[in-house]
């Protein structure tokens, strides 16, 4: 809160300055609220195929098979420039300390991904067969 009322103090100062100056060009119009989406896919596919390499890249762990232990965990990242995941954390365990580092490692294992900004959570999900 302070370090935005010094921002909009200074704006204040900076638009009184160049009111004393005189009249000058006018700044450029910003984008309109009813500009057209960028071209390319939506976010919904691009988070569905995110979600889609993920689950690709998981590798069950083989002691969770031999106890029967399935389950869903939620992982959270952000995607770095690169499209490579970073600051990968659990969001909701799947009650399985095995299962939710499989599922933290499938999602930096997933390699480049489509871009989405800010924080994703995908859900992983490990079944023993297609009932789970």
């Amino acid at each position: 809160m302070r370090i935005l009322g010094i921002f909009v103090g200074a704006g204040a100062l900076f638009a009184g300055a160049l009111a004393a100056a005189g009249p000058g060009p006018a700044p450029p119009e910003p984008p309109g609220v009813d500009a057209p989406p960028p071209p390319g896919p939506s976010v919904e596919t691009r988070l569905a195929e995110i979600q889609r390499r993920v689950q690709a890249a998981l590798v069950y762990p083989p002691a969770a098979l031999r106890r029967g232990v399935a389950g869903e965990t939620k992982v959270e990242f952000v995607l770095g420039a690169d499209g490579h995941a970073r600051d990968v954390r659990t969001r909701l365990s799947s009650g399985s300390d095995v299962l939710d580092r499989a599922a933290e490692r499938a999602v930096r294992e997933a390699g480049a991904l489509p871009y989405v900004y800010g924080v994703l959570v995908v859900p992983v999900r490990f079944a023993l067969d297609d009932r789970d």
